[in-house]
C-alpha cells in the first residue's frame, strides 16, 4: 500500500465536468502503489510537457516476436514501480463476444499479474492490458493461453483481424463476418505472431457498406459485404413511410450519391445499374429496402493513418468476391500481395504507399489481377486520361 497520496493538481483539473474521466477511473484504484507511480509520472509529465516514456528495446514472450509493446520509464528511480510498464495486446474473440465469467478471469490474471489496467479494445480489436514487468510477461502469457487466449499482433506483421458482429446479431450482414475473421487468423498463426513484413497489415471483416469496424479509413484490406443483383424494394411499406412524413425524395433521391433512385409519389424505382451499395437508402428505410441475394464482400485496399506518409482512404481492389468457407480466392489474394509488398516494399511502407510507389497498373500485372473500373477512384470526374502536347502529322521532334 502506497504510503502517501500523490499530489495531482494538474490531473485533477481532468476529473472536473459531466464527461468520463480517465483519472478518476485511475484514482479508484489509487491505494495500488503502481497507480500512484503512474499518476506521479503524468502530473510530471503535464508540467514539463514532456513524455517520460523510453522504448527500450524489443521485449515479449518466448517464440514469439510479437503481441507485447515495451515500455519503460525514463524516471525509474522515482518511480519504481513502473520502470517496466509493457502492453500486451491478447487477440479477441470474433465480433467481442464474451462471457462475463471469461471477462472476470481475463481481469483477475491481469490484476495478479499486471496493474490492473485495460483498455477493452485498442483500436485494432485487441484486448490491451497496460502495464507490467518484464518477469511478469511469461507467467501471464501462460495464464492466457490456459483459459484458451493468444496474443495479438504487433510490429511489422499481420495485425489481429477484427471483425463486426455481422450474421450473429446484424440483419444487414452478407457474409459470416465472424466465421472469416476467425478463419483468416487461425490461417496466418506464423504471420501474425512472427513479424516480418515491411510494416504493418491490418485486415478487417465488414458484413455490409456501413463498415462498423471502420476499416475504409484504417485497413489495409477491407472485406466488405455487399451484394451484386437487385435491392429488394417493398413498395408498399415505402408508401407507408412516405405517409408517415418521411420525405422520400429529399431523403432519399436527393442524397443517393449516383441519383440512381427516382420516386413519383406512388412508386420507388431504382437504377440498380448505377448503384454504388452505399446502404444510405436502406438505413434510411429499413422495412421497405433490403440487400439483394447475390452476396459476397467488396474487396479494398490500402488505408492508412498519416504516420509517414498521409492519411489514406481505401480504395476498391476486387468489386465482388463469394465468402464461402474455406475463403480460398481470399487466401489466394492476400498470398500475391504479401509476396510481392513483402519482397519490394521499403521499411514503414504499408501496403497503399507502396502500391503509390509502384503504380497500380504495375501492382496488378505483378500479382496476376486483372483490372476493373471499379479501381478507379472518382470514374466520373477523374478517368485517369492525360492529354498532353501532341505533334502535327509530319513535324519532326
Amino acid at each position: 500500500m502506497s504510503e502517501k497520496k500523490r499530489e495531482t493538481p494538474l490531473l485533477d483539473e481532468l476529473e472536473k465536468g459531466p464527461w468520463p474521466s480517465f483519472v478518476r477511473e485511475l484514482k479508484r484504484t489509487e491505494d495500488a502503489p503502481v497507480i500512484q507511480d503512474l499518476l506521479g509520472q503524468l502530473e510530471r509529465s503535464y508540467e514539463e510537457h514532456l513524455g517520460h516514456w523510453k522504448h527500450g528495446g524489443i521485449v515479449g514472450v518466448m517464440g514469439y516476436g510479437g503481441g507485447v509493446i515495451g515500455r519503460y520509464s525514463d524516471l525509474g528511480a522515482e518511480f519504481p514501480n513502473i520502470a517496466h510498464f509493457h502492453t500486451m495486446r491478447i487477440n479477441q474473440p470474433a465480433g467481442w463476444f464474451y462471457t462475463s465469467d471469461v471477462l472476470r478471469k481475463i481481469c483477475d490474471i491481469w490484476e495478479k499479474h499486471g496493474s490492473g489496467l485495460t483498455n477493452m479494445h485498442g483500436s485494432t480489436g485487441d484486448i490491451i492490458l497496460l502495464g507490467t514487468s518484464t518477469p511478469e510477461l511469461e507467467p501471464t502469457f501462460k495464464a492466457l493461453t490456459d483459459l484458451g487466449f493468444d496474443l495479438g499482433g504487433s510490429g511489422s506483421d499481420m495485425r489481429t483481424p477484427s471483425c463486426c458482429c455481422g450474421q450473429a446479431r446484424c440483419e444487414w450482414a452478407c457474409y459470416d463476418t465472424m466465421g472469416a475473421c476467425y478463419d483468416i487468423t487461425q490461417q496466418y498463426q506464423d504471420e501474425l505472431h512472427r513479424p516480418a513484413f515491411p510494416y504493418k497489415y491490418k485486415i478487417k471483416f465488414a458484413g455490409c457498406p456501413n463498415d462498423c469496424v471502420a476499416s475504409v479509413a484504417r485497413a489495409d484490406m477491407s472485406v466488405i459485404g455487399t451484394w451484386r443483383d437487385e435491392i429488394k424494394v417493398d413498395q408498399a411499406e415505402v408508401r407507408i413511410a412516405a405517409a408517415a412524413g418521411v420525405d422520400i425524395q429529399k431523403e432519399l433521391c436527393a442524397l443517393c450519391p449516383t441519383r440512381c433512385m427516382a420516386w413519383d409519389g406512388k412508386q420507388l424505382e431504382i437504377d440498380n445499374s448505377n448503384c454504388v451499395k452505399c446502404m444510405h437508402c436502406i438505413n434510411v428505410l429499413p422495412k421497405a429496402l433490403r440487400p439483394g441475394d447475390d452476396r459476397g464482400a467488396t474487396i479494398l485496399i490500402g488505408a492508412k493513418a498519416p504516420i509517414v506518409g498521409g492519411a489514406l482512404l481505401s480504395s476498391v481492389f476486387v468489386p465482388f468476391i463469394k465468402m464461402e468457407p474455406p475463403f480460398d480466392d481470399l487466401k489466394e489474394l492476400i498470398n500475391a500481395i504479401w509476396d510481392l509488398w513483402a519482397e519490394n516494399g521499403k521499411n514503414r511502407e504499408r501496403v497503399g504507399e507502396f502500391i503509390q510507389r509502384m503504380g497500380l497498373g504495375n501492382f496488378l500485372e505483378q500479382i496476376g489481377l486483372d483490372p476493373v473500373p471499379e479501381m478507379i477512384t472518382a470514374p466520373r470526374s477523374n478517368p485517369y486520361i492525360f492529354f498532353g502536347d501532341e505533334i502535327a502529322e509530319g513535324e519532326q521532334a
